[in-house]
């Protein structure tokens, strides 16, 4: 038997070049991944809007000569077996605005709190693998299937496994609804099981829409697994699993857990208001959002010595009128 191995429309390559050098830049320059793979997305997005029928579908004048970006069923055949990296550039690829833009929604407020718990190298490990993994459950599933399969839901739902079962705990802000979404702030599993009840029970009613639902389910297994393998594993391993403590990561450098002496602050927390922002940063678990919270305090928290306002920098408090200074 013959392999076959079929060409890509000169875009298709384009876009290939920008999914890995989003990635390079981001390991090389340690960038966030997260903030390469939204961006990376959004640039390929537009090129796809301009030749969608030559990446998507492989289709130009209305013949199939190229393979397109998205992954096939028929793939899955030994003598097409060439195309499985289709099953890496299909993340990458969006049928449409609302499809690019709730997938990038979440993966920004799923994706940055995770890979500052995790690092870089465990994140895009996940994020990968459970988007291929999710491709091919959907794939196994339906494999008379001819359509495409592309979007990174796969992926994102393997990232909010993984995050479920590492720091079930932990709160983040997300948006969650059915039809019309609200951004709240919820726990990691409460989200998870949330999208997951949505995902079963679609699968369960066999909906007729163009989703690929069993991509979402096998990568949420999928990011679960891993989980407990990469991150859950290790965590016991050096004994942190029992403190419930949240270690948090520059993305690519280690940190170790946020040891903050908030005593300073107690001193400057004289009114109910400010005692309550207080309580809120000393419980926050999101970094960015705390630094909100902190923000907020230092807005209404005056100088102890003469009341003047206060400022602060890399914990270093200060006033200008009398010379007060301190740190926490």
């Amino acid at each position: 038997m013959d392999l076959v191995l079929l060409p890509q429309h000169w875009s298709a390559y384009l876009c290939i070049c920008i999914m890995i050098g989003a990635l390079v830049f981001a390991a090389v320059r340690k960038f966030m991944i997260t903030y390469a793979l939204i961006i990376g997305n959004i640039i390929i997005f537009i090129i796809t809007a301009i030749y969608q029928y030559e990446i998507i579908f492989g289709v130009s004048g209305g013949v199939l000569q190229y393979a397109g970006l998205g992954f096939r069923a028929i793939y899955l055949n030994m003598e097409y077996s060439p195309q499985l990296y289709t099953l890496f550039t299909s993340m990458f690829i969006h049928a449409g605005f609302a499809h690019i833009f709730g997938n990038m929604l979440i993966l920004f407020f799923i994706g940055i709190p995770f890979e500052q718990r995790v690092g870089w190298k465990k994140f895009i490990t996940i994020y990968i693998l459970t988007g291929m993994i999710g491709a091919l459950t959907h794939s196994v599933l339906n494999l008379e299937s001819s359509i495409p399969l592309v979007g990174a839901s796969g992926a994102i739902f393997g990232i909010m496994g993984a995050f479920a079962i590492s720091y079930p705990r932990d709160e983040v802000i997300m948006p969650i609804g059915i039809g019309i979404m609200f951004l709240t702030r919820i726990k990691v599993m409460y989200a998870v099981i949330f999208f997951a009840a949505v995902e079963t029970f679609v699968v369960w009613l066999d909906v007729p829409d163009t989703t690929a639902h069993y991509a979402h389910l096998g990568g949420l297994i999928a990011g679960g697994v891993l989980a407990a393998i990469l991150i859950r594993s290790h965590k016991k391993a050096d004994g942190t699993s029992a403190s419930f403590e949240t270690t948090y990561y520059a993305s690519h450098i280690p940190q170790k857990p946020d040891k903050t002496d908030f005593s300073e602050l107690e001193k400057l927390a004289t009114t109910q208001e400010l005692k309550d922002m207080l309580k809120r940063i000393k419980n926050e678990t999101v970094p960015q959002v705390r630094d909100i919270w902190t923000e907020h305090f230092f807005e209404k928290a005056h100088c102890p010595k003469c009341g003047s306002k206060l400022f602060y920098l890399n914990h270093k408090i200060s006033c200008e009128k009398c010379g007060f200074k301190t740190r926490y």
